[in-house]
Order: structure tokens, then C-alpha cells, then sequence
């Protein structure tokens, strides 16, 4: 429930195979065409990476670690991110995104999930802050996702 501020999550249908869907949300080359602007991760189990962001007064990018948690192909990717350079994430000092995907027709159902908010120990002020700015963040990435699903569905 988002007044809770425990988890973020979206639903959407694409007209895509699990296995184009599976790729898009695990592999760097096509996260960096919806979601960050640069990836840099291996689709393994315990690869170390991270994402970048670029900021719009033209600063440094902001860089994201990431942590791949799960890889079940073609239907269950999972990381932690969000988290300082150099620690090992953890349900205390990171955050959790999961991507389950479910053949439906010729098209797959895409649920995303995030979680850790609350575990963060923020205090009530930045855990709502930090909470609002990820809904609004995969608001607009989320739809972007369907939309390079939909347009690699065509071109494949």
C-alpha cells in the first residue's frame, strides 16, 4: 500500500515472449534503452555492477551499484541496488526490484516489484522522500519498458 511506503509495484501485458522480455529486463545493453542511461552488469548470480543516470545540470552521472539476486530464465530476474559503493547489499542497506514474468497468450504479463523501503531505518521525512521519487521514477520508466518490449517484439 504506498501510504505504507513498503513496496512499489507495477503490472503491465506486452506483446512480447517471456524470453525478449526476460533479455530486455536482465542484460545491460537493453536495460540502458529504457532505464538508466549507461549499464554495466553480467546476468549471473551475484555479479556486481551498476547503472548510471545522467543529472540534468550537466554534473557527473549519479552511479547506482547494483547486485543480481536471481536469474530464472524466462521468468524471474531479481537485484539489489540502491546501496553505498563498496558495501554488500543487504535487506538493511539496499533495495530489492523483482521481475516476474508470465506467459499469457502470445504475450507475457510483466509484475515489478520493489521492496526495502521500510528497512532502511530512514527516518519518516527521507523514507517518504526516497519513497515518492522511486514511484515517480518507474511511473515514467515502466511504461518506456513496454514500449522498447513492444517496438524489439516487432523488429525480432
Amino acid at each position: 500500500m504506498e501510504t505504507e511506503f513498503a513496496s512499489i509495484e507495477h503490472e503491465i501485458h506486452v506483446d512480447a515472449a517471456p524470453e525478449i522480455v526476460f533479455d530486455v529486463v536482465s542484460r545491460a545493453e537493453h536495460l540502458a534503452q529504457w532505464w538508466p542511461d549507461r549499464a554495466q552488469i553480467e546476468t549471473k548470480v551475484g555479479a556486481n555492477g551498476h547503472i548510471e543516470f545522467a543529472q540534468a545540470d550537466g554534473s557527473a552521472p549519479k552511479r547506482v551499484p547494483m547486485t543480481i539476486v536471481e536469474v530464472e530464465p524466462p521468468r524471474r530476474f531479481s537485484f539489489r541496488w540502491d546501496y553505498a559503493a563498496g558495501e554488500q547489499p543487504d535487506e538493511g542497506n539496499s533495495l530489492l526490484v523483482v521481475f516476474e514474468l508470465e506467459p499469457v497468450g502470445a504475450g507475457t504479463r510483466i509484475r515489478m516489484t520493489e521492496t526495502g523501503f521500510r528497512e532502511q531505518g530512514w527516518e519518516a521525512a527521507v523514507l517518504e522522500r526516497n519513497y515518492l521519487d522511486h514511484v515517480s521514477g518507474w511511473n515514467y520508466f515502466i511504461p518506456r519498458l513496454a514500449t522498447y518490449v513492444g517496438n524489439l517484439a516487432v523488429s525480432s
